[in-house]
C-alpha cells in the first residue's frame, strides 16, 4: 500500500530545472519545416493511446474516501509544501489559450514549463515552441487529475485550472486531509460515497471501489446536502412526485411558457381529496399556496424525471439518488445541474449491487424490471452506509493529485466540518 513517491519528487527536482529549458534548436526548427511541420507532429501523434494513459492515471480501485487518502494526502502534502515554498509554478499567458496539437507558438514553451512543474510532463533537454505529442500527452494528464475532459487543448476550464497558484493547490490539500480525517473513522467494510466537488459516486468494499459513477449534483443555489445516511430502499420505476418548491419556483414559469407542458411531460394534478385538477382552472400567473399544495405527480415512463428508479436513504432534505433521462449532461465537465437530489449514470449496476444482499436480485432481474415499467418498492436487505462528502483534493499510492473547483466556496471559507 507504499505510495510511490517517485513522481511526488519529480515536482521537487523539476522546480529548479524548468526554468533553464532552452527554447527550441535551430535545427529542430530546420528539421520540422522540412518534414511537414504540423503534419508530421498530427501523423505521428497516438493521441487515443494518450487518453488512455492520461485515464489510466486516475482510474484506479482507490476510493477517494478511506484511510489510504488520508496517507496518500499526507505524503501530498509533504510534497507540495517545499515546492510552494521555493515559489510554486508559473502562469501561463493568455497566449496559451486554445493551443492545441501541432500549433506552433512561443506560449507552448510557457505551456511546456507549467506541465514540467506538475509532473504531467517528463523534464526534457530542449523545451520547443511545437505543442507536440508528450505536450498532448501532457495536457490530458492535467485534465485527467483536474476533472476535464481530456481532449488536450487548452480550453477555458484548462486554462483557469493551470493558472491556479500551487500554494492554493497546497491549502486544498489541508483542508481536505482534515475533512477525510474527521469521515475516516466512521467508514464501514461497504459504503457508497457522493463527492460533490467531483460529481462522482463510489461504490466501495473491502477497501476498493468496485464501481464508480458519473454522476449530477446540485447547482450552487441548490446544493446537494452534506451528510451520512443508509440506503433504505429502492423503488423501480416510480411515480415523481414534484417538490412544493420546484412548483412555485419551475413549473409556474413553465406552464407560463407552454400551457401544455404538463400534459406533454405525463404530470397530474391532485387535490387534498385524490381528485383531479384541470391545470386550466389554476391561475399560473399568480398560484395560491393551496395550489402550490397540490400534489403534482408525474407518471413512470421515458420521460419521468426519476427515470428508471429512485434510491431512498433517511434524510430531512427530501434528497435522494436517482436516474435521468437527461443523459446528456454526465458528459460535461461541470455537473452541476440539479435541485439538490444526485442522478447517477449506469444507476442499474449500482441498484444491482445494492441488493447484492436481497439474494434474488441479480443484473438481468434488475434491467428487466427497468424495462417493465412496472411499479414497485424493494427494501435493501443490506442497508449499505451512504456518505455525502465535498473532498476538492486526493491522491492515490500511485502518486497522481486530483483537484476539483470550490464549487460550494467551502474550501473558501476553510470549512472542515459539516453539519449533519
Amino acid at each position: 500500500m507504499r505510495l510511490n513517491r517517485r513522481k511526488f519528487l519529480r515536482s521537487m527536482t523539476y522546480l529548479g530545472a524548468f526554468a533553464a529549458i532552452p527554447a527550441t534548436r535551430a535545427q529542430d526548427s530546420l528539421f520540422d519545416m522540412f518534414d511537414g511541420g504540423a503534419g508530421r507532429v498530427l501523423r505521428e501523434t497516438d493521441r487515443d493511446g494518450n487518453t488512455a494513459a492520461a485515464q489510466a492515471l486516475i482510474a484506479t480501485n482507490e476510493p477517494i474516501l478511506s484511510f489510504d487518502t488520508l496517507h496518500n494526502l499526507q505524503l501530498a502534502i509533504s510534497q507540495y509544501e517545499p515546492f510552494v515554498a521555493s515559489g510554486g509554478w508559473e502562469e501561463i499567458p493568455q497566449e496559451a489559450y486554445q493551443l492545441q496539437l501541432g500549433v506552433s507558438s512561443p506560449a507552448v514553451v510557457q505551456l511546456k514549463r507549467r506541465l514540467i512543474s506538475s509532473s504531467d510532463m517528463p523534464l526534457v533537454e530542449y523545451a520547443s515552441d511545437v505543442f507536440d505529442a508528450e505536450t498532448d500527452r501532457g495536457v490530458k494528464n492535467f485534465q485527467a487529475r483536474h476533472g476535464l475532459i481530456p481532449n488536450g487543448q487548452i480550453d477555458e476550464q484548462t486554462w483557469y485550472a493551470m493558472n491556479v497558484p500551487a500554494a492554493t493547490r497546497l491549502q486544498q490539500l489541508y483542508l481536505n486531509y482534515t475533512r477525510v480525517q474527521n469521515m475516516a473513522a466512521n467508514l464501514s467494510e461497504r459504503y457508497v460515497v457522493v463527492n460533490i466537488p467531483a460529481a462522482t459516486i463510489e461504490a466501495v468494499a473491502g477497501g476498493m471501489v468496485e464501481q464508480r459513477h458519473t454522476a449530477v449534483v446540485g447547482r450552487v443555489e441548490r446544493a446537494t446536502p452534506i451528510m451520512a445516511s443508509k440506503i433504505s430502499q429502492i423503488n423501480f420505476n416510480p411515480y415523481w412526485h414534484v417538490p412544493k418548491s420546484l412548483v412555485r419556483q419551475d413549473l409556474t414559469k413553465y406552464m407560463l411558457e407552454n400551457p401544455n407542458y404538463l400534459a406533454e411531460q405525463n404530470i397530474f394534478i391532485y387535490d387534498g381529496s385524490g381528485n383531479k385538477v384541470d391545470p386550466a382552472t389554476i391561475n399560473w400567473a399568480n398560484i395560491t399556496d393551496a395550489q402550490v399544495n397540490y400534489m403534482y405527480r408525474q407518471e413512470p415512463g421515458a420521460a419521468n424525471s426519476m427515470g428508471h428508479c429512485k434510491i431512498n436513504f433517511y434524510n430531512p432534505y427530501d434528497c435522494y439518488l436517482h436516474d435521468t433521462p437527461s443523459k446528456a449532461l454526465f458528459g460535461e465537465n461541470a455537473r452541476f445541474h440539479s435541485s439538490g437530489c444526485v442522478r447517477v449514470d449506469g444507476v442499474n449496476q449500482l441498484v444491482n449491487w445494492l441488493l447484492r444482499d436481497n439474494g434474488t436480485w441479480d443484473q438481468n432481474k434488475v434491467d428487466q424490471t427497468f424495462a417493465s415499467l412496472q411499479r414497485l418498492d424493494v427494501e435493501c436487505q443490506g442497508k449499505v452506509p451512504l456518505h455525502t462528502t465535498y473532498i476538492t483534493a486526493w491522491a492515490n499510492r500511485q502518486g497522481t493529485v486530483s483537484f476539483r473547483d470550490d464549487v460550494y466556496k467551502f474550501d473558501e471559507q476553510g470549512k472542515v466540518t459539516f453539519e449533519a
